[in-house]
């Protein structure tokens, strides 16, 4: 019998918040273990070694600590930390099936129309290409609890 495993992608960003504390609650809940990954694009991904918004990629000492950073509350669910090269998508997929991962919870940014069109949808992809289930979580806005 195979350990079982929660696979969370983390891109750094604060849409990923609600998910990490859902993917832990669902790790704490199975005995499962939580593998928190982050993807790095190849360089030529945007060519020239900058990312599309312009900024220099980070060192992989740099994203190798940010990675460690990304911990569940509380010290009750074991952890594993991941950096991986490729396609976001591609490589959350494979990771998953090759780690017999049964199930990845994720953050999505929620984009719609030409930023979608634009900049694609990982979420989206991961679902398609997964060999197992996976539960995608879109962060309220912080202004969601407004009645105004």
């Amino acid at each position: 019998m195979t350990a079982r495993k929660i696979l969370f992608p983390t891109d750094f960003s604060h849409t990923g918040d609600a998910a990490l504390e859902l993917a832990t609650s669902l790790a704490r809940e199975r005995g499962a273990t939580l593998m928190v990954v982050h993807v790095e694009e190849p360089p030529a991904a945007y060519g020239g070694g900058e990312m599309y918004y312009g900024m220099p990629e980070p060192a992989i000492d740099d994203l190798e600590q940010m990675l460690a950073e990304v911990v569940p509350a509380g010290s009750d669910v074991a952890v594993e930390h991941r950096l991986i090269t490729g396609d976001p998508a591609s490589a959350i997929a494979r990771l998953a099936e090759e780690e017999d991962v049964e199930l990845i919870v994720m953050g999505t940014h929620g984009r719609t129309g030409l930023l979608r069109l634009l900049m694609g949808s990982v979420a989206e992809v991961v679902v398609r290409q997964a060999s197992c289930p996976v539960l995608t979580y879109k962060q309220p806005p912080a202004n969601s609890t407004d009645d105004s």
